[in-house]
């Protein structure tokens, strides 16, 4: 729509947009101290490529930030169902975000509907443009207008997910994921190196300081024949790192894991 500005080829950044850097320096939440107000904040927790999760007190500040500077926040909680411990599985479990954010979801990691393409969007009523009107009704234009709805099979689906047998099997899925993400972070952790995510996510985040992200995704592809993901792909901000996932089936998961433990021995 025109409003990211050019690409900055370097500094690897659109001019018009904000970068909120998420570090292990700042505990992968940005520093909102140093971020300019913006019209729109895109947040995702638990996060990809990070694998990490805001705490409740995080969440927090970015309505504060939100609420002080009239933006709107775009929550996406995609990776919900992966949390463990007690951090917000919504950014309407804080007070006042429903003055402030709308939330996306997607059936697409809970019950492989990517393909299927199916999700939805939670806008409250007391979420308003900055001359009062509803953000609800203005979306609901929009959608109406491009988009003839999803199909009868992926809403039929969709509805059945919410049945007590749907969500036991969304369970169980998710568990069996977090298995195979419990293995991944022991195979990185028992050879040294540093390792975040993968208590709430499916996703493990492994620095390889000093090293081109993508030096490394070649190195373990070519050597070890495991695919992984150079965390630059992400931006500039994941370079040194490199993301691996936990979906997958598990025989895969501990070759891959034989190998790497090979490889970095």
């Amino acid at each position: 729509m025109g409003q990211t500005g050019t690409f900055q080829k370097d500094v690897e950044k659109y001019g018009n947009i904000e970068y909120m850097r998420c570090s292990p320096d700042n505990d992968f939440f940005p520093d909102l101290s140093t971020v300019p107000r913006t019209d729109i904040i895109f947040f995702c927790s638990p996060n990809n490529p990070t694998g990490s999760t805001a705490s409740r007190e995080q969440l927090t500040q970015l309505v504060k930030f939100a609420k002080e500077n009239g933006s709107i926040i775009i929550y996406d909680s995609a990776y919900a169902m992966y949390i463990s411990d007690d951090s917000p599985r919504s950014i309407f479990e804080i007070p006042g975000a429903k003055e402030v954010a709308l939330e996306i979801s997607s059936f697409s990691k809970y019950a492989g509907f990517t393909g299927v393409r199916l999700g939805w969007t939670a806008i409250p009523k007391e979420l308003l443009f900055s001359d009062g009107l509803p953000v609800a009704k203005d979306f609901n234009r929009i959608v109406s207008t491009c988009f003839n709805g999803a199909s009868n099979v992926a809403q039929a689906g969709g509805l059945a997910c919410f049945s007590a047998e749907g969500l036991k099997a969304m369970g169980d899925v998710v568990g069996f994921y977090k298995e195979n993400t419990d293995i991944i972070v022991d195979t990185f952790t028992s050879l040294g190196f540093d390792v975040y995510g993968g208590k709430n996510a499916p996703y493990v985040w492994v620095h390889f300081p000093g090293r081109s992200s993508w030096d490394v995704f070649a190195e373990i592809l070519e050597k070890a024949h495991v695919v992984t993901t150079p965390g630059s792909g992400f931006g500039s901000g994941g370079e040194g790192f490199v993301r691996v996932s936990g979906f997958g089936h598990r025989g895969n998961v501990l070759e891959a894991s034989k190998r790497l433990k090979q490889l970095f021995k």
